[in-house]
C-alpha cells in the first residue's frame, strides 16, 4: 500500500510493524514526531502489548532500553545531537552488554554554538562505541531500516543505530510503501534473547572484568561487528526479496562502471550528488558515486572492491573532526590503501548549510582538472573568516566568535544593500 505521509510518521509507523514491547524516548528536535506517533499509537491501543515510558532525560531513556532489553523485552528508543551525547555512557554500556536495543538518530549539529539542523557530528561522536550504525539515503529507507535494523540487532545479539538526516529526511513529506504486518512477521521472528534476567535463573549481568578478560570481551564484541559484514548483505537481499524494494545493505553504488572519478558521501546528500554525476555524464565526464549504507562496521573490503579502478575519489562529508579534517574519509583512506588512488576530501553542510547541485558540480570539476586541495571546504565563507582572524590580531577582548561572526553578517549585508 502507497501513502503519503512525514517521513517520522513512516518510521513510527514501521516500527509498530517491529512490535517493540518497550519504548522509552525523551523529546528532542528533530526526533520527537517519531516517538510522539508511537506514543499516540500506544495510547490509542493500535500498538498492543508495548509499554512507552516518559523518562526524565536522554540518559534515562536509553538505561530504560538497556533494562528492557536486559529483562528480554524487545526495546526502542531514539534522540539527536546532544540527546545522544547525554547518554554517551549508557550508548557504550548497551553495546558492551551485547544488548539488541534500536534507536533512530535523527542527525542534527552539536553545539556549541546551538543549531538544530542537520549534519552528521551526533552519530559521528559514537562511531566507535560498538553500535552497528546504518545510514539512510532515502525517505522509505529511513523507514524500511528499522525493520532490517531489528533483525540485525537480534541475530547478533548488538545494539543497531539507524541514522536518518533531520529534517531534511524527518520531516520531509512523502510517498512511502508500507508493508505488512504479515510480510514483517515473516522477516522479524519473535525475539528469542540470547541472554535474559530471570529470578528463576539468577545470573549477573554487566559485572566487573579485569585485565585477564577484558581484552577478550572487547575482541568479541569485534568479532560480532565482522560477522555483521557478512550477515547485513544477505539479510539485505531477503529485504528485497520478501518487500519488493531495496534496503541499502553495506553500500549502494551509482554509474561507477568506468568511473574515474567516485564521490563517496553518508545519507541524503547522495540524490544530489547524483543529480550532479548525471549532468557531468551527459558532459562526457567518467564520474559516479557510492553511498555508504553501513557505516559501521564500516564495509573496507566492499569498498576496495567496488572503486578499485577509480584515479580519484571525493569524499563529501557533513562532520568534521577538528585539526584532522574528515572522519568517513579516514575510514576511506583505510579501504584504499596501498592503491594509488587520490583522496580528496570536502567537509560540506554543517549545521545544516544547504549543499547545492552548483556547488557539487564545481568542487567535481576542480578535482577532475587537478586543481581540489586534499582538505577543503564547500562554500566556506572565507571574508568572514578573515574578519574574525584580523580581529583577534587586533584585539585582546575580541569576544565571543559565534555572535562575532552574526554581527559581521549583518554588517556585510548592509554594504551590499
Amino acid at each position: 500500500m502507497r501513502k503519503q505521509v512525514e517521513t517520522s510518521r513512516a518510521i513510527a509507523e514501521t516500527i509498530a510493524l517491529c512490535k517493540p514491547e518497550v519504548i522509552c524516548a525523551y523529546p528532542i528536535t528533530p526526533q520527537t514526531h517519531i516517538v510522539e506517533g508511537l506514543a499516540q499509537m500506544v495510547q490509542m491501543g493500535e500498538l498492543r502489548n508495548c509499554e512507552f515510558i516518559n523518562v526524565e532525560s536522554e540518559f534515562a531513556a536509553l538505561s530504560v532500553a538497556i533494562g528492557a532489553s536486559a529483562a528480554g523485552a524487545r526495546a526502542y528508543t531514539a534522540t539527536a545531537s546532544q540527546g545522544l551525547l547525554f547518554m554517551a555512557e549508557a550508548v557504550y554500556n548497551a553495546s558492551g552488554l551485547g544488548l539488541p536495543i534500536v534507536m533512530t538518530i535523527g542527525n542534527r549539529a552539536i553545539g556549541a554554538p546551538i543549531n538544530i539542523w542537520n549534519d552528521h557530528s551526533d552519530s559521528m561522536s559514537m562511531r566507535d562505541a560498538g553500535w552497528i550504525q546504518l545510514f539512510a539515503e532515502t525517505a522509505q529507507e529511513a523507514a524500511d531500516l528499522h525493520i532490517l535494523a531489528f533483525r540485525i540487532a537480534e541475530e547478533l545479539s548488538c545494539p543497531v543505530m539507524v541514522c536518518v538526516d533531520g529534517f531534511v529526511l524527518t520531516h520531509s513529506y512523502e510517498q512511502f510503501d508500507i508493508v505488512s504486518q504479515e510480510t514483517v512477521n515473516a522477516f522479524l521472528p519473535p525475539y528469542e534473547p540470547r541472554q535474559v534476567l530471570d529470578p528463576a535463573n539468577p545470573v549477573s549481568i554487566g559485572a566487573m572484568v579485569g585485565p585477564e578478560a577484558f581484552m577478550e570481551v572487547r575482541y568479541l564484541a569485534h568479532h560480532k561487528q565482522l560477522r555483521a559484514l557478512e550477515r547485513i548483505p544477505v539479510l539485505a537481499a531477503e529485504f528485497e526479496q520478501r518487500f519488493g524494494h531495496a534496503a541499502t545493505g553495506l553500500l549502494r553504488s551509482y554509474r561507477t562502471k568506468g568511473a574515474e572519478t567516485i564521490v563517496i558521501a553518508l545519507g541524503s546528500i547522495n540524490g544530489t550528488i547524483q543529480d550532479a554525476v548525471d549532468e557531468m555524464r551527459e558532459q562526457g565526464s567518467a564520474i559516479g558515486s557510492v553511498g555508504i549504507g553501513c557505516y559501521r562496521p564500516f564495509p573496507l573490503a566492499a569498498l576496495r572492491a567496488t572503486i578499485g579502478h577509480a584515479k580519484r575519489v571525493i569524499v563529501v562529508e557533513k562532520s568534521l573532526a577538528p585539526g584532522i579534517g574528515g572522519t568517513l574519509a579516514t575510514d576511506v583512506r583505510t579501504a584504499l590503501a596501498g592503491t594509488g588512488i587520490e583522496i580528496f576530501t570536502a567537509i560540506a553542510g554543517l549545521g545544516g548549510r544547504a549543499i547545492t547541485k552548483a556547488s557539487l558540480l564545481g568542487l567535481f570539476k576542480r578535482a577532475e582538472g587537478g586543481n581540489l586541495e586534499e582538505l577543503s571546504f564547500l562554500d566556506l565563507n572565507l571574508t568572514l573568516i578573515q574578519r574574525h582572524l584580523d580581529r583577534e590580531k587586533t584585539q585582546g577582548r575580541s569576544g565571543p566568535t559565534a555572535e562575532n561572526l552574526l554581527s559581521d553578517i549583518r554588517e556585510l549585508a548592509a554594504q551590499i544593500g
